[in-house]
Protein backbone atom coordinates (compact mmCIF):
# COMPACT_ATOMS: atom_id res chain seq x y z
CA UNK A 1 0.00 0.00 0.00
CA UNK A 2 1.05 3.56 -0.61
CA UNK A 3 2.05 5.69 2.37
CA UNK A 4 -0.82 8.06 1.59
CA UNK A 5 -3.32 5.17 1.82
CA UNK A 6 -1.98 4.13 5.21
CA UNK A 7 -2.04 7.74 6.45
CA UNK A 8 -5.64 8.06 5.24
CA UNK A 9 -6.75 4.89 7.06
CA UNK A 10 -4.96 5.95 10.26
CA UNK A 11 -6.62 9.36 10.02
CA UNK A 12 -10.06 7.75 9.77
CA UNK A 13 -9.31 5.52 12.77
CA UNK A 14 -8.12 8.50 14.82
CA UNK A 15 -11.38 10.33 14.11
CA UNK A 16 -13.43 7.32 15.23
CA UNK A 17 -11.28 6.92 18.35
CA UNK A 18 -11.61 10.62 19.22
CA UNK A 19 -15.39 10.32 19.05
CA UNK A 20 -15.46 7.00 20.94
CA UNK A 21 -13.13 8.16 23.74
CA UNK A 22 -11.98 4.64 24.62
CA UNK A 23 -9.78 1.99 22.98
CA UNK A 24 -11.33 1.02 19.66
CA UNK A 25 -11.33 -2.71 20.49
CA UNK A 26 -14.04 -1.96 23.08
CA UNK A 27 -16.40 -0.76 20.33
CA UNK A 28 -19.68 -2.70 20.08
CA UNK A 29 -22.24 -2.87 17.25
CA UNK A 30 -24.45 -0.41 19.16
CA UNK A 31 -21.58 2.09 19.18
CA UNK A 32 -21.12 1.63 15.43
CA UNK A 33 -24.89 2.16 14.99
CA UNK A 34 -24.62 5.47 16.83
CA UNK A 35 -21.51 6.60 14.98
CA UNK A 36 -22.51 5.71 11.42
CA UNK A 37 -26.23 6.30 11.92
CA UNK A 38 -26.17 9.58 13.82
CA UNK A 39 -22.70 11.18 13.95
CA UNK A 40 -21.92 10.61 10.27
CA UNK A 41 -25.51 10.84 9.06
CA UNK A 42 -24.95 14.09 7.13
CA UNK A 43 -21.52 13.22 5.71
CA UNK A 44 -20.93 11.96 2.17
CA UNK A 45 -21.65 8.29 1.52
CA UNK A 46 -18.07 7.77 0.36
CA UNK A 47 -16.72 9.09 3.67
CA UNK A 48 -18.90 6.67 5.63
CA UNK A 49 -17.83 3.75 3.45
CA UNK A 50 -14.11 4.54 3.69
CA UNK A 51 -14.30 5.02 7.45
CA UNK A 52 -16.22 1.76 7.91
CA UNK A 53 -13.69 -0.08 5.75
CA UNK A 54 -10.79 1.36 7.78
CA UNK A 55 -12.47 0.17 10.98
CA UNK A 56 -13.09 -3.31 9.53
CA UNK A 57 -9.47 -3.57 8.40
CA UNK A 58 -8.28 -2.50 11.85
CA UNK A 59 -10.36 -5.18 13.57
CA UNK A 60 -9.20 -7.79 11.08
CA UNK A 61 -5.60 -6.86 11.94
CA UNK A 62 -6.32 -7.10 15.68
CA UNK A 63 -8.04 -10.48 15.29
CA UNK A 64 -5.16 -11.90 13.27
CA UNK A 65 -2.29 -10.50 15.34
CA UNK A 66 -3.46 -9.57 18.86
CA UNK A 67 -6.72 -11.40 19.62
CA UNK A 68 -5.20 -13.73 22.25
CA UNK A 69 -3.07 -11.00 23.80
CA UNK A 70 -6.02 -8.61 24.19
CA UNK A 71 -8.17 -11.41 25.63
CA UNK A 72 -5.47 -12.31 28.17
CA UNK A 73 -5.03 -8.66 29.21
CA UNK A 74 -8.66 -7.50 29.22
CA UNK A 75 -10.87 -10.61 29.06
CA UNK A 76 -12.55 -9.16 25.95
CA UNK A 77 -13.19 -11.31 22.90
CA UNK A 78 -12.57 -9.18 19.83
CA UNK A 79 -15.40 -8.81 17.37
CA UNK A 80 -15.76 -6.25 14.60
CA UNK A 81 -18.59 -3.79 15.40
CA UNK A 82 -19.37 -3.36 11.68
CA UNK A 83 -21.93 -6.03 10.88
CA UNK A 84 -24.56 -6.55 8.17
CA UNK A 85 -27.12 -4.43 10.05
CA UNK A 86 -25.05 -1.29 10.63
CA UNK A 87 -22.76 -1.48 7.57
CA UNK A 88 -23.10 1.73 5.54
CA UNK A 89 -24.94 1.14 2.28
CA UNK A 90 -22.88 0.74 -0.87
CA UNK A 91 -20.68 -2.05 0.38
CA UNK A 92 -16.95 -2.46 0.26
CA UNK A 93 -17.28 -4.13 -3.13
CA UNK A 94 -18.36 -0.80 -4.60
CA UNK A 95 -15.10 0.76 -3.40
CA UNK A 96 -12.89 -2.02 -4.75
CA UNK A 97 -11.74 -1.46 -8.32
CA UNK A 98 -9.54 -4.15 -9.80
CA UNK A 99 -7.72 -2.80 -12.84
CA UNK A 100 -7.91 -4.84 -16.04
CA UNK A 101 -4.90 -6.79 -17.22
CA UNK A 102 -2.71 -5.48 -20.04
CA UNK A 103 -4.14 -8.15 -22.33
CA UNK A 104 -7.71 -7.05 -21.58
CA UNK A 105 -6.81 -3.41 -22.24
CA UNK A 106 -5.20 -4.36 -25.56
CA UNK A 107 -8.30 -6.36 -26.61
CA UNK A 108 -10.50 -3.37 -25.78
CA UNK A 109 -8.45 -0.90 -27.80
CA UNK A 110 -7.86 -3.30 -30.69
CA UNK A 111 -11.62 -3.76 -31.15
CA UNK A 112 -12.22 -0.05 -30.75
CA UNK A 113 -9.49 0.74 -33.30
CA UNK A 114 -11.14 -1.60 -35.87
CA UNK A 115 -14.48 0.16 -35.38
CA UNK A 116 -12.88 3.47 -36.42
CA UNK A 117 -12.80 2.28 -40.04
CA UNK A 118 -16.53 1.49 -40.17
CA UNK A 119 -18.14 3.76 -37.57
CA UNK A 120 -21.05 5.99 -38.62
CA UNK A 121 -19.56 9.20 -37.11
CA UNK A 122 -15.78 9.19 -37.25
CA UNK A 123 -15.02 12.45 -35.42
CA UNK A 124 -16.66 11.69 -32.02
CA UNK A 125 -15.55 8.05 -32.14
CA UNK A 126 -11.94 9.04 -32.86
CA UNK A 127 -12.07 11.73 -30.16
CA UNK A 128 -13.31 9.21 -27.57
CA UNK A 129 -10.69 6.67 -28.66
CA UNK A 130 -7.83 9.19 -28.45
CA UNK A 131 -8.99 10.48 -25.04
CA UNK A 132 -9.31 6.94 -23.66
CA UNK A 133 -5.87 5.97 -24.98
CA UNK A 134 -4.33 9.09 -23.45
CA UNK A 135 -5.91 8.31 -20.10
CA UNK A 136 -4.75 4.68 -20.27
CA UNK A 137 -1.23 5.32 -21.59
CA UNK A 138 -0.32 8.61 -19.90
CA UNK A 139 -2.43 8.41 -16.76
CA UNK A 140 -4.55 11.49 -17.35
CA UNK A 141 -7.62 12.12 -15.27
CA UNK A 142 -10.91 12.56 -17.13
CA UNK A 143 -11.09 16.31 -16.47
CA UNK A 144 -7.49 16.72 -17.64
CA UNK A 145 -8.15 14.90 -20.92
CA UNK A 146 -11.35 16.88 -21.55
CA UNK A 147 -9.60 20.23 -21.12
CA UNK A 148 -6.66 19.57 -23.45
CA UNK A 149 -6.18 21.80 -26.49
CA UNK A 150 -4.15 21.15 -29.63
CA UNK A 151 -1.51 23.67 -28.53
CA UNK A 152 -0.94 21.50 -25.41
CA UNK A 153 0.75 18.90 -27.63
CA UNK A 154 4.41 19.76 -28.19
CA UNK A 155 5.34 17.52 -31.13
CA UNK A 156 8.90 18.86 -31.35
CA UNK A 157 9.84 17.62 -27.88
CA UNK A 158 11.02 14.06 -27.42
CA UNK A 159 10.60 11.08 -29.73
CA UNK A 160 6.79 11.19 -29.87
CA UNK A 161 6.20 14.64 -28.47
CA UNK A 162 5.21 15.89 -25.05
CA UNK A 163 1.85 16.76 -23.55
CA UNK A 164 1.40 19.82 -21.34
CA UNK A 165 -1.40 19.18 -18.84
CA UNK A 166 -2.36 22.69 -17.74
CA UNK A 167 -5.63 21.96 -15.96
CA UNK A 168 -6.18 19.54 -13.12
CA UNK A 169 -4.81 18.57 -9.77
CA UNK A 170 -1.10 19.26 -9.43
CA UNK A 171 1.14 16.42 -8.31
CA UNK A 172 2.13 16.48 -4.67
CA UNK A 173 -0.36 19.18 -3.75
CA UNK A 174 -2.74 18.22 -0.94
CA UNK A 175 -6.41 18.97 -1.45
CA UNK A 176 -8.11 19.86 -4.67
CA UNK A 177 -7.47 22.57 -7.19
CA UNK A 178 -6.06 23.37 -10.58
CA UNK A 179 -2.41 23.02 -11.35
CA UNK A 180 0.01 22.32 -14.13
CA UNK A 181 1.52 18.85 -14.50
CA UNK A 182 4.90 18.18 -16.03
CA UNK A 183 5.17 17.51 -19.73
CA UNK A 184 4.49 13.82 -20.30
CA UNK A 185 5.29 11.63 -23.27
CA UNK A 186 2.57 11.37 -25.90
CA UNK A 187 1.99 7.73 -26.87
CA UNK A 188 2.04 6.75 -30.53
CA UNK A 189 -1.72 6.13 -30.42
CA UNK A 190 -2.30 9.88 -30.15
CA UNK A 191 -0.90 10.31 -33.66
CA UNK A 192 -3.61 8.04 -35.16
CA UNK A 193 -4.96 9.37 -38.44
CA UNK A 194 -8.21 8.30 -40.12
CA UNK A 195 -8.02 5.53 -42.75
Amino acid sequence: MADATIRGDVGHLEQVRTWFGRPLWEMEPADADAYFGRVLKETAKGTRLVRAQALKTYFLFLELRHKVEIHNLTGRVLECPIDELNRPRGGAEAMLRVPPTEAEVEVLFAGWREELATCRKFAPTARNYAAARLMAEVGLRVNEACRLDLHDIKWALGRFGKLHVRHGKARGVPGRGNGSRDLVNVPTCAKYSPP
